[in-house]
C-alpha cells in the first residue's frame, strides 16, 4: 500500500430535505476541518444525493459554489448505493464518510487520516457522540432511559445500547486499536482496498428510515478475507481522537425503534453471516452479549433502573429474534455481493444527472 501523503474524499450521502439543517452543519464541519499539508496533499466535500430530485437541486444551489461536488446516487436506492456512486467518483486516495445528521469536532479529519502513514492500514473509523433530543434542542447529556450508560451525565461517555443510535458503544476501544469492522457515521478506507474487493453490499445497507445495516461489517470482513487469501496482512483501526457528533432523533428513543432496530440489526447479522461466514460474522457479539450486557443489566438494577435493565434484556431478545428469522430458509436469498466482485472494482457512475 502506498505510503506517501494522502488525498482524502470526504463524503456525505443525504436523501431528505427534512435534514437540510444537519446536512448543512455537516459539510461546514468539514471545512472547518485544519489538516496539514505534509500529510495530506488534498482534500475534495462530495455530497450524493438519494434519489431526491428536488433536495439534489437545493444542495446544487447551495454547495456547488462553495467547491462541494453535489452527484445524484447513480446505483440502487439506499446509503449503499450512495456510497458506492461516491466511491466510482472520488479523486482521493482515501475515501471518508461521514453521516448527514453528523457533525465533525476540530482535529477530526487530521486524526482520522493520520494512521494512514503506516501502509498496512487500510481503513480507518472514529468516535460518534449521540446528540440527545431535549423538546426542540439537542443536547450531550439528558441521557434516556431506553439508552442506558453507566455515566448519564456525562456527553461524552457511551452507553451499551449506543449502537442502536449509530454510536460509539460501550465495550468498544477507548484508546487507538485495531478492530474487526468500523461504524458507518465516521469511517474511511483506502481507495484500492474498494478496488480490491468491491464496493457496499446494496442489499443490505439502509434505505430511507428503514434500520437494515451492517454492510459496512460485511465490508470490513470482505475485505480482510480477501487480503488474508493473498497472503497480505491489513489492519482496520479505531481511532478515538476522531470525533462526531450525531445527532439523534425523538423517535429513537422510544421502546418502538429499540424494538425495530434491534430486530433489523438481528436479520442483518443473519445476512452478513450468510455472505462472509458466522465466525467472522459474530466474532465481536459474542464477547459483546457475553460480557457487557449481563453487566448493564447489574448496574442498572442495582440503581433501582428498571426500565432501562428492561430495555437492553429487549434489546439483547429482540437481536437474537431477528437473527432467528434471518437464518431460516428463505429469508436473505435476495442478499448478494456486490455486482463487481468478479474484478474486484466499482463500476463508474454514468447518471444523465452526474454533473455538478
Amino acid at each position: 500500500m502506498s505510503t506517501t501523503a494522502v488525498t482524502a474524499s470526504v463524503v456525505i450521502c443525504v436523501y431528505t430535505e427534512k435534514r437540510w439543517d444537519d446536512i448543512v452543519a455537516a459539510v461546514e464541519s468539514v471545512a472547518a476541518q485544519e489538516v496539514s499539508a505534509q500529510e495530506i496533499s488534498a482534500v475534495e466535500t462530495m455530497v450524493i444525493v438519494d434519489h431526491n430530485d428536488a433536495l439534489l437541486s437545493r444542495a446544487q444551489q447551495a454547495f456547488a459554489p462553495r467547491g462541494v461536488r453535489v452527484l445524484p446516487n447513480a446505483h440502487k436506492q439506499g446509503l449503499s448505493g450512495a456510497r458506492n456512486t461516491a466511491i466510482a467518483e472520488a479523486t482521493g486516495s482515501v475515501i471518508v464518510f461521514l453521516d448527514d445528521d453528523a457533525a465533525a469536532r476540530p482535529g477530526w479529519l487530521a486524526a482520522l487520516l493520520a494512521p494512514y502513514s503506516d501502509p498496512t492500514v487500510a481503513a480507518v473509523g472514529g468516535v460518534a457522540h449521540p446528540r440527545w433530543p431535549a423538546g426542540r434542542a439537542f443536547v450531550r447529556t439528558a441521557r434516556p432511559t431506553v439508552l442506558p450508560g453507566a455515566e448519564p451525565w456525562n456527553g461524552d461517555a457511551t452507553g451499551e445500547l449506543d449502537w442502536i443510535v449509530g454510536c460509539t458503544y460501550t465495550g468498544q476501544p477507548t484508546e487507538q486499536a485495531e478492530v474487526r469492522n468500523l461504524m458507518g457515521c465516521n469511517m474511511s478506507f483506502r481507495r484500492e482496498v474498494f478496488e480490491r474487493v468491491g464496493g457496499f453490499a446494496e442489499d443490505i445497507g439502509r434505505i430511507g428510515k428503514n434500520p437494515l445495516g451492517c454492510e459496512e461489517t460485511e465490508l470490513c470482513i470482505r475485505a480482510r478475507q480477501a487480503y488474508q487469501r493473498a497472503g497480505e496482512k491489513i489492519r482496520i483501526v479505531f481511532e478515538p481522537r476522531a470525533i462526531v457528533d450525531h445527532r439523534v432523533s425523538e423517535d429513537r428513543v422510544e421502546w418502538a425503534y429499540l424494538r425495530r432496530r434491534s430486530w433489523a440489526e438481528g436479520l442483518s447479522k443473519a445476512a452478513v453471516s450468510k455472505l462472509v461466514g458466522s465466525d467472522d460474522a459474530l466474532s465481536t457479539e459474542r464477547s459483546y452479549v457475553a460480557k457487557v450486557l449481563p453487566g448493564a443489566v447489574l448496574r442498572e438494577l442495582r440503581q433501582r433502573n428498571i426500565t432501562s435493565a428492561a430495555a437492553v434484556v429487549a434489546a439483547l431478545a429482540w437481536t437474537g429474534a431477528g437473527y432467528m428469522r434471518g437464518k431460516l430458509p428463505g429469508a436473505t436469498d435476495g442478499v448478494r455481493l456486490p455486482a463487481a466482485q468478479g474484478d474486484g472494482a466499482v463500476a463508474p457512475a454514468t447518471h444523465p444527472n452526474a454533473g455538478g
